[in-house]
């Protein structure tokens, strides 16, 4: 363990999960547990459970669980040393030294050191003669000062080793430089600014950390726009540019746009709400993100294919999330006689912040712009177009939860059409069957396939002998229900199990038994991946009887010994002994009641 054990058992004990996921998820008792809103899938019904007295969640939607550790590393993007110090400093609790895991903290720490250090040095050389030529594409852009400061904008010389002679003499290795992308080698090994004659856009993170950079060169060279590599402390699936800024905006929603400098131009002229992806498509985790701070989205791409198609691909990830989701479509703009496409910072500029106020006010919602791209496919005079649009729209309207929805909107699909309403209703009722039957047939595949409903949902996971994994599985759920049901030395090794997870986790909870420390999920957090952790709480979800347990443990035990010697060719096992005494035990009362 990097931590001293002692520190991460009372960590644990002052970090209560119902507090802890609680400051992030509206919980609601039912029963024994609480229920809310999945943290990191997007859903309407709450589908994620937290259990006070194993002190766990699970998410029956996306499968993902664990202990409170588990949570914040999830939650916070980050690694389990780092979550550590994060409910330490919020349990007031001093983190001792660690051991293992020091050096990777003491990177992470350079890296944002490092990264803050150089956004200082792009903002000093935006003010002074070599950011000259950013200063005035900045004016040229129509981007004030003020705007620049607020956004920490900065320049990159035009030079080959600026910043990398800057940050050296700072006392920053050239190893450093790499691992944070802002220094690339080349095939002789040479190292180079990755940035170089470019307008400096810092990424800044919730926590107020430069975790990495954005930049757009002042000509027409390519790569237009560059931004920083995958590092140790970014993720451009985990981040949204300008956030640290939109998440304190008065504005009821916050708008999804595609650009950078299209959040500059739109906080400029008030529209403080706006953030943009980071060279992606938007994903769940971004959408995790802004559930933290809003649950209304405006999504304002560009008015290109691309932009549309981007559109179409945000409306499918957030389809039946808790989020209200509107679209703001910019219409093109007319220039040297024929239409071009624009974006944000077009539209504000051309036509000004009232203009875009009201198209803001008026944007449709993902519904309504999804039914315009499929009739924009056909068209609505031909009888063969109408037919093949009343099946596509049909379709799409079919996908609606609410009834009242289908309703509304099959109306208005019947009108554009010209068709009667009861002749759409009735089309999109058929596709409506259509879509719950192959939904009846898929779940109903599954009912009749128990062995895929007991295999993990990983493959690296995947067990090779059910049987003897049903019985390890019982086996965890029993020693975590009352290990007083177990006495003596350890009733099975480790290599009896055939899934090398669950005799693994057998392991780390038998040991913690014997050192009289809780026997808990919470507590393997710093032992299991992720996905084991998922994996080993959905097996503790599952239900197990504490009647007749003394007899049901025996039962488990003499399995997996059976199968283990079938995979040893038949050995006697040595431990035979100690399931027969299981085995005796009469009556179907737990130990010690």
């Amino acid at each position: 363990m990097a931590f001293p054990q002692s520190f991460l058992d009372e960590l644990l004990a002052r970090s209560d999960i119902v507090d802890v996921v609680g400051s992030y998820v509206q919980l609601t008792r039912k029963g024994a547990n609480l229920f809310g809103l999945c943290p990191f899938h997007s859903e309407k019904t709450g589908s994620f459970s937290v259990a006070p007295d194993k002190q766990i969640y699970y998410c029956f939607g996306c499968k993902k669980g664990g202990g409170v550790v588990n949570f914040i590393m999830e939650e916070e993007n980050l690694t389990f040393p780092d979550a550590v110090r994060f409910l330490a400093k919020r349990a007031g609790m001093e983190v001792p030294e660690e051991t293992g895991d020091r050096e990777a903290g003491r990177r992470r720490a350079r890296i944002l050191d490092l990264n803050r250090d150089a956004a200082r040095y792009y903002y000093q050389a935006l003010q002074g003669p070599e950011g000259g030529a950013v200063r005035e594409y900045l004016r040229r852009r129509q981007i004030r000062r003020a705007t620049a400061v607020n956004f920490g904008m900065g320049a990159a010389p035009d030079g080959w080793d600026a910043l990398l002679n800057a940050m050296t003499q700072k006392g920053y290795t050239k190893a450093e430089l790499l691992s944070a992308g802002l220094v690339v080698q080349n095939k002789n090994g040479r190292l180079y600014d990755k940035f170089r004659n470019r307008l400096m856009l810092p990424v800044v993170d919730t926590r107020g950390d430069v975790v990495a950079f954005g930049s757009r060169v002042l000509d027409k060279s390519e790569p237009k726009y560059m931004n920083s590599p995958e590092t140790p402390v970014y993720s451009k699936r985990r981040v949204l540019y300008g956030l640290n800024l939109a998440k304190k905006t008065k504005r009821p929603n916050i708008i999804l746009c595609e650009g950078n400098l299209d959040i500059v131009t739109l906080h400029q002229a008030g529209f403080d709400n706006a953030v943009a992806s980071m060279g992606t498509a938007l994903t769940v985790e971004q959408t995790r993100l802004l559930s933290r701070f809003t649950k209304e989205l405006v999504l304002c791409y560009d008015n290109d294919s691309a932009g549309k198609t981007a559109t179409e691909r945000a409306l499918q990830i957030l389809n039946g999330s808790e989020f209200s989701v509107r679209v703001l479509q910019l219409p093109r703009r007319l220039a040297d006689g024929e239409y071009v496409k624009q974006d944000a910072d077009d539209f504000i500029k051309f036509q000004g912040r009232d203009a875009f106020e009201r198209l803001l006010s008026g944007s449709e919602n993902g519904v309504e712009f999804r039914m315009e791209q499929v009739a924009g496919k056909y068209d609505l005079s031909n009888d063969q177009a109408r037919v093949e649009y009343s099946r596509e729209i049909s379709d799409l309207i079919a996908s609606l939860p609410s009834p009242v929805e289908r309703e509304i909107y099959g109306a208005r699909a019947a009108e554009l059409a010209k068709i009667g309403p009861d002749a759409m209703k009735l089309e999109i009722q058929r596709a409506y069957k259509r879509r719950t039957g192959q939904e009846r047939k898929r779940q109903l595949r599954q009912e009749l396939n128990p062995a895929a409903q007991i295999q993990p949902k990983e493959r690296s996971l995947r067990y090779e002998n059910l049987r003897s994994a049903r019985a390890e599985e019982g086996l965890l759920r029993l020693l975590i229900m009352d290990e007083g049901l177990f006495r003596g030395p350890p009733p099975l090794r480790e290599e009896q199990f055939s899934s090398p997870l669950l005799g693994k986790v057998f392991r780390l909870l038998w040991q913690a038994r014997e050192e009289g420390r809780p026997v808990t999920l919470a507590a393997l957090a710093g032992d299991l991946e992720a996905e084991e952790m998922s994996h080993i709480t959905a097996v503790c979800q599952q239900p197990e009887s504490a009647r007749n347990a003394a007899q049901a443990l025996a039962d488990y035990i003499g399995i997996i010994q059976e199968e283990a010697g079938k995979r040893s060719g038949g050995t006697e096992d040595p431990l035979l002994a100690a399931t027969q005494k299981y085995k005796d035990k009469k009556g179907g009362k737990r130990h010690g009641s």
